[in-house]
Order: structure tokens, then sequence, then C-alpha cells
């Protein structure tokens, strides 16, 4: 049994982030994935690409975690005016979305946004498809203490 489910929360804390985000700006973005597309892509697709962990262990029963995870959303096919408008729309209502739900990872847990980046030219490697994309990665932290 899990003292803290972190991750799972980070996971689901991240969806409901970005749907809560959808619903209030009424921004089109298509679907939000809990992993990776598997076998083809719909633009504009987001999905969680991966979670990482770090902790530091005071006592048996005393640690501090830091949940990473990394939110990518795929815009277009092409560093195009539209698609970066898009972007920058989403990226700078989120942010402060995010930053206005700090418990989002649960009760316990305290969410920060980290950082961001573009990918003007992305190919995922896991679908056999020649296609690249626009990609913007975001990265949200949550640390709890157990």
């Amino acid at each position: 049994m899990a003292r803290l489910p972190l991750q799972t929360n980070a996971r689901a804390g991240t969806i409901a982030l970005v749907n809560g985000y959808r619903t209030a700006s009424g921004l089109e973005l298509g679907r939000l994935l809990r992993s990776r597309p598997v076998a083809k892509i719909l633009l504009p697709d987001a999905y969680i690409d991966h979670i990482s962990e770090s902790s530091d262990s005071f006592t048996r029963e005393e640690s501090q975690r830091t949940v990473s995870v990394a939110l990518r959303i795929l815009w277009g096919r092409q560093y195009a005016g539209d698609a970066v408008d898009q972007r920058d729309r989403f990226v700078d209502g989120f942010y402060g979305y995010v930053m206005d739900n700090p418990d989002a990872f649960g009760g316990n847990a305290v969410i920060y946004w980290r950082a961001v980046a573009d990918t003007p030219e992305f190919q995922p490697e896991w679908i056999d498809a020649q296609e690249t994309y626009f990609m913007t990665e975001i990265t949200l932290e949550g640390q709890a203490a157990t």
C-alpha cells in the first residue's frame, strides 16, 4: 500500500488541470491523453509523455518527494503563425491556471510550473510515421512530504 500515491495523483492532476483550463478558457484543444498516442496523432494532441521522481529520505517515516510531469502538446505539422498563436495563448493562460491551483496533485502536495520548451521539428519515435510536428513540452513539478 502506497503511503502517498503521488505519481498517480500527478498524472490525474495534470489531466484535470488541462481539462479545467480548457473548459474555463474555451480554448480549442483536441485529444487529451494520459500517455503517448499509440497508433496515430490527431492535431492538436496533448498527452503526458513521462513522469520522473526524486526523493530525499530523512528518516524511515519521513521523506520529501518531488515528481515531474512532462506534458506535451502537438500543435501542427509546421511551426507556423496559427500554431504559434494557439501555443502562446495556451501557455500564457495555462501558466496562470496552474499557479491558481497549487493543490492539483493532492492535498498533501504543492504543484509548481517548472519549465516550458518548444521543439519546432518533433518526430515521435514510437509511431511508424515520417511526419514532424511543432511540439511544446510543459514540465509541472509537485512536492509532497510523507
